[in-house]
């Protein structure tokens, strides 16, 4: 008779079938972010459930790619994977990232309720954009420098621009922005075009809200320009409060490509709304008019880098700091209430003291009883008079003997 294992005996069976990372998305260990981002984009699309209907085998590879790209994709998680392998990764924290178009209406307006209460819900692109864009199905609209287009795009479904620049214009540098004035969410995508003419998703950038907006930006300076993952930051925050603000800048890493060499590029803007279409505006601006601009960001982002250690360092000193401070109010509770108890002892010693027997104290709720009685008793008793006196009247009344000569009329 076969035995039937629980939950956790799944759980650990599960643990020692796991595979290296590096050898699920077939990369080495000294593997850039683009390269382990590039292979997890081909490997997912391969397996993808959309195009592997009723097919358990492709699901589950789909998982183990899931899982293993989200820790080669996080610097902490990989370089604790690297040191002392999966039981240095917390799986727990493991974030998963939805395909909405595959999810159905019921699925989706859960995760709309749970995105509406704050909850992180991270989402993908649709298999099926990808692989029209691989397979070079797509209508290229053209995305001339300076010039702002808006457009809507439904949910789940992307719009794709071209944009040529010059060697000048490549030297100077590039900057292509986003931004959604009824605050839609959406992703703005770069995509790299393959030798058959294809194109492959190589960066994406989440919109953000920035004040009465929505916005999302790629800029290719000449120079690493960091980008901050804020998914992370809710995570944290969700296991401890304190994290929201300690954690704020360890999503805060450099984008891969730091410049664009001169010729034609693509970019998409996808709607990621649950329900509805996205109306957003689009723009690509050589960055050669920004010098100030550009100088002003490298230093602002220097700050932001010197600023982290810095939060880091300060973090231990308050961790420390909140545990004393926590053992002294608990300290302090624990003393007030000895003294109290010291007191009220010594109290009943003085009391002690005195040849006279105890006085019987009542209670203000037995003298509330007492005087409510004695009120209706002297009630009573004056009811009785009262009713007395009415009797005795109406008697007095009643024995007088009236004199009326009938002869006479009245």
């Amino acid at each position: 008779m076969p035995t039937h294992r629980s939950k956790s005996e799944k759980h650990a069976a599960a643990k020692l079938l796991r595979r290296d990372p590096y050898e699920v998305l077939s990369v080495s260990r000294n593997s850039t972010d683009q390269e382990i981002k590039s292979a997890y984009r081909r490997m997912a699309l391969k397996y993808h459930p959309d195009k592997n209907a009723n097919d358990p085998e492709a699901a589950d590879m789909f998982k183990e790619v899931t899982f293993s790209y989200n820790i080669l994709s996080d610097p902490d998680k990989r370089r604790q994977y690297d040191a002392a392998g999966f039981e240095a990764v917390d799986s727990g924290s493991q974030e998963l990232e939805l395909d909405l178009s595959s999810l159905g209406a019921v699925n989706t307006m859960f995760a709309a309720l749970f995105s509406k209460l704050g909850v992180p819900i991270k989402t993908t692109v649709s298999a099926t954009v990808l692989e029209e864009a691989l397979n070079g199905v797509i209508t290229l609209r053209p995305l001339p420098l300076g010039q702002p287009i808006s457009k809507k795009v439904e949910k789940q479904s992307a719009h794709f621009y071209a944009v040529t620049i010059t060697e000048e214009e490549a030297r100077a540098g590039f900057v292509c922005r986003v931004q959604s004035s009824d605050k839609s969410k959406f992703k703005l995508l770069y995509f790299d075009q393959e030798e058959n003419g294809g194109l492959s998703l190589a960066l994406q950038e989440e919109s953000v809200k920035t004040g009465k907006i929505t916005s999302a930006g790629m800029y290719f300076l000449g120079f690493p320009v960091y980008r901050l993952d804020q998914t992370m930051t809710s995570m944290a925050a969700a296991k401890d409060p304190d994290a929201a603000f300690f954690k704020k800048l360890d999503g805060f890493q450099p984008c891969e490509i730091t410049e664009l060499k001169a010729g034609t590029h693509f970019f998409a803007v996808y709607g990621d709304n649950f329900f509805k279409s996205a109306n957003y505006t689009i723009e690509a601006l050589c960055a050669a008019p920004y010098r100030e601009e550009k100088e002003y960001l490298r230093a602002v982002e220097a700050q932001i880098l010197t600023k982290r250690v810095e939060i880091s360092k300060f973090e231990s000193e308050y961790r420390e700091v909140l545990a004393q401070f926590t053992e002294m109010t608990s300290r302090y509770a624990q003393e007030m209430q000895a003294i109290d108890e010291l007191l009220k002892q010594r109290n009943e010693i003085h009391a002690s003291y005195t040849s006279a027997p105890p006085m019987k104290r009542s209670t203000s709720k037995s003298k509330n009883k007492g005087s409510f009685k004695e009120a209706k008793e002297e009630d009573e008793v004056r009811e009785k008079r009262s009713t007395t006196r009415d009797r005795s009247k109406k008697k007095k009344w009643y024995n007088i003997h009236l004199k009326v000569d009938k002869r006479k009329p009245c």
